[in-house]
């Protein structure tokens, strides 16, 4: 986590826009980076020190103008508090986050090119943000790059890391792609990793997985209760066979 000295005279929260007033251009946008969300929703429930953003602008004093934000896909922000009463953030902005800098952001790679490679890489590395994913499943061939791509901040430099899915330490977490159904929809999105490189489920897959496994426990409960009755008559039958003998069972 990257912390800054105060400059003075910065813009109150009221006074800094909350929305950029551009529709993004593909839903796609919204729903990829809402997994991420609801997925650490879950997973750290009990937690209370970490904070998800998805489209939300980031108001920080590395630029030339501290009401200009740049507004990434989605932002990940540890050690700071996870709800904001009574309405939420309407923006991530540093000084009023005890100026902790996110540890990782997402830029999903549209029709229209946002300068994710360039630009945005230039102002996410001054800015100290960790880790920085680009994801670009449509555009890559255009842009000349590879669909994911993840980099660390070393030195003031994105290095980009290999393998995938690729762990990061300091989250606790791995990111990567995988096939999956999400709202309905069958298609590759981008999923949390344990240590192992194992993914972890979303919530509507844990929902499924509880079925089944509730599913499988009344199954069981079936085929013993038909075990017991099927024993209970095969008794039964013996008793009487041996009534019929003039033996009394036992």
């Amino acid at each position: 986590m990257v912390r800054y000295h105060p400059p003075q005279n910065l813009p109150p929260i009221e006074e800094l826009p909350d929305s950029d007033d551009r529709p993004v251009d593909n839903e796609l946008q919204i729903i990829v980076p809402t997994l991420l969300r609801v997925i650490l929703n879950w997973l750290w429930a009990d937690r209370k020190d970490w904070f998800f953003g998805v489209n939300m602008g980031i108001f920080h004093t590395t630029g030339d103008n501290p009401r200009v934000p740049i507004v990434p896909d989605a932002l990940l922000s540890l050690g700071v508090e996870h709800t904001v009463q009574p309405f939420g953030r309407p923006s991530y902005i540093i000084w009023n986050e005890n100026w902790i800098v996110p540890i990782f952001v997402l830029e999903y790679v549209s029709r229209t090119y946002g300068g994710e490679y360039d630009e945005k890489m230039e102002t996410y590395a001054r800015l100290g943000v960790l880790y920085y994913l680009i994801y670009n499943p449509q555009y890559h061939t255009r842009d000349r790059h590879e669909p994911f791509e993840l980099y660390r901040l070393v030195e003031g430099e994105y290095v980009r890391q290999e393998g995938e899915p690729c762990w990061m330490p300091e989250i606790g977490l791995g990111i990567g792609r995988e096939v999956g159904i999400y709202v309905n929809w069958e298609r590759e999105w981008l999923y949390w990793y344990d240590q192992n490189g194992q993914r972890l489920l979303s919530p509507e897959e844990r929902l499924e997985e509880e079925r089944e496994r509730v599913e499988r426990e009344r199954q069981r409960t079936k085929l013993e209760r038909q075990r017991a009755e099927q024993e209970r008559d095969r008794a039964e039958r013996l008793a009487e066979q041996l009534r019929c003998l003039g033996i009394e069972p036992e």
